[in-house]
């Protein structure tokens, strides 16, 4: 094994939190920005969006491209994004989540969320060194399916 992938083995064992801790964060918080969410049903991101809509969390879009997804404004940063976010769940690729944990920390979020197939270590650090919780190589919808014995 290369010293890079022990690397990154040792940060999502760091990153990724408890299940229990995973049950306590989506029992509390309800109101997600999905950074890349897209309008069109065909992709993995609104599919997953409209799950968590469905079971009752607030779904904020934010896309530069779009102008709404699942019956919801888009806006282009989350620093547009009026009022709290809780959770910052971000479905894009590894080297462009940087620039989403930064704004995650200005605004205050609670957590940041990078989807299954993500990581990245500067996003890692930059947010968990602000206090946010980091979640990263996981996906929301089968995180809450499988607390709540959803499908």
């Amino acid at each position: 094994m290369t010293d890079k992938v022990k690397e990154l083995i040792q940060l999502l064992h760091h990153a990724n939190v408890t299940r229990e801790e995973i049950k306590e964060i989506l029992t509390k918080y309800k109101r997600i920005a999905v950074v890349g969410l897209s309008d069109n049903p065909h992709r993995t991101s609104y599919q997953v969006a409209e799950y968590m809509q469905q079971a009752g969390y607030e779904i904020i879009p934010v896309n530069p491209m779009i102008t709404e997804s699942l019956g919801q404004k888009a806006y282009p940063s989350l620093k547009d994004v009026p009022g709290k976010i809780d959770i910052v769940n971000v479905f894009r690729r590894s080297e462009d989540t940087v620039e989403p944990a930064k704004e995650a920390v200005e605004i205050g979020a609670k957590v940041l969320w990078l989807q299954l197939g993500i990581v990245n270590e500067e996003a890692f650090r930059i947010a968990s060194e602000a206090g946010l919780k980091v979640i990263m190589d996981r996906c929301i919808k089968v995180e809450h399916a499988l607390l709540t014995g959803s499908r």
